[in-house]
Parts: structure tokens; C-alpha cells; sequence
């Protein structure tokens, strides 16, 4: 898949890059700027309006992490190779019951930002592994292979892309979804 493969590569690009700052931040005098996560690429702890919820602020990398979470949510939604694995989540809404919707959300929102830096966030979750498995999660239904995994990352890199994430930042999200695949794919 030539989307799998442009991804692998800006993955593996940022990789080496985070290899080599790491690297040389070893061995850095205290004049080099020291080197922003995603988090902070993002916006950080900066507080700003939080517009689904007014009156409230909310950091401004959480809400680009948010605002990638929810429109990969809604873009999935839309992709039938992989909105069969969320059938209950997908009724609900349907229903308008968006309780599922806004605790999916929020894990995912709290798995990135705690992936990509972010301080004040815990990650509270299922881990990846029974967060997938239809045993251990009864909101999933079936199992995902690589192909659906392929669908997600696709599904994902076109939501960072409506958000306005540059591809050097959908490289660094490439990466923290990659370190998961083994966990999520079980089929």
C-alpha cells in the first residue's frame, strides 16, 4: 500500500532524526535549545478556549490532539473497511448517545498526549493489547489484521491532514501509532 509506505518512511525518517537528537543531546553544551515534543509542536501547555466547552480553556497540544482524535473518529466512521469493528459505538451515536463517543475520545486524547509528551495527562485505559480483543473488550467486534491497521493509519493521516498537522507531524504521530501495531493487530 503506497500510503503504508510513504508513512513508513516519513516513521522511519523521524526515527533516525529522534535517534540522532538523542544522540547529540548527550553530548550538548547548555546553549543548544533542548529539542520540543509533539506536545509541545502542538501548542503545549499554552491554556487556550476550549470550543466544546464553553467558558473553559484547555492546553493547546491536547486540543490538537483532541481535534485529530475526533475527526479520525468521524472519518473511520465514514470507511467501511474498518467501521464494522465499531458496530456499538457507531449505534450509539446513530441513537444520539454519544456517551461511548466522548470516553473514546478522551482515552485516545490521554494515549497521544501522554505518547507525545504532554505532563499533566495520565493515560488510565485498557492497554492496546485488550483495548483490541473482542475478549476483553466487548465494544469490539472482531479482531484486527493488517489491513485494518493499514485502514487505520490511512483514516488517521486524513484526519491530521484536515487539522492542518504538517507531514513532519504526521510523521511523529506515525510513530507513536506504529508502536502499538503489534498489540493491536491479532488477527
Amino acid at each position: 500500500m503506497n500510503l503504508r509506505k510513504n508513512l513508513t518512511i516519513l516513521t522511519a525518517t523521524f526515527g533516525l532524526g529522534l535517534v540522532l537528537l538523542t544522540t547529540q543531546s548527550c553530548h550538548k553544551d547548555d546553549n543548544t535549545p533542548a529539542k520540543m515534543s509533539l506536545y509541545d509542536s502542538l501548542g503545549g501547555t499554552t491554556k487556550v478556549s476550549d470550543p466544546a466547552n464553553s467558558g473553559q480553556t484547555i492546553e493547546k497540544g491536547r486540543l490538537g490532539l483532541r481535534s485529530v482524535v475526533d475527526s479520525a473518529i468521524f472519518v473511520i466512521a465514514e470507511d467501511s473497511k474498518i467501521n464494522p469493528y465499531f458496530h456499538t459505538l457507531l449505534a450509539e451515536v446513530g441513537s444520539s448517545n454519544f456517551t461511548g463517543f466522548t470516553a473514546l475520545s478522551k482515552n485516545l486524547t490521554d494515549f497521544f498526549c501522554v505518547a507525545t509528551g504532554a505532563k499533566n495527562f495520565n493515560y488510565s485505559g485498557k492497554n492496546m493489547k485488550d483495548a483490541h480483543n473482542p475478549a476483553t473488550n466487548s465494544r469490539m467486534n472482531g479482531k484486527a489484521g493488517s489491513d485494518d491497521f493499514d485502514a487505520f493509519v490511512a483514516d488517521v493521516v486524513k484526519a491530521a491532514k484536515k487539522n492542518g498537522l504538517s507531514d513532519q507531524l504526521i510523521g511523529q504521530v506515525g510513530v507513536v501509532i506504529y508502536s502499538v501495531e503489534g498489540a493491536v493487530v491479532q488477527k
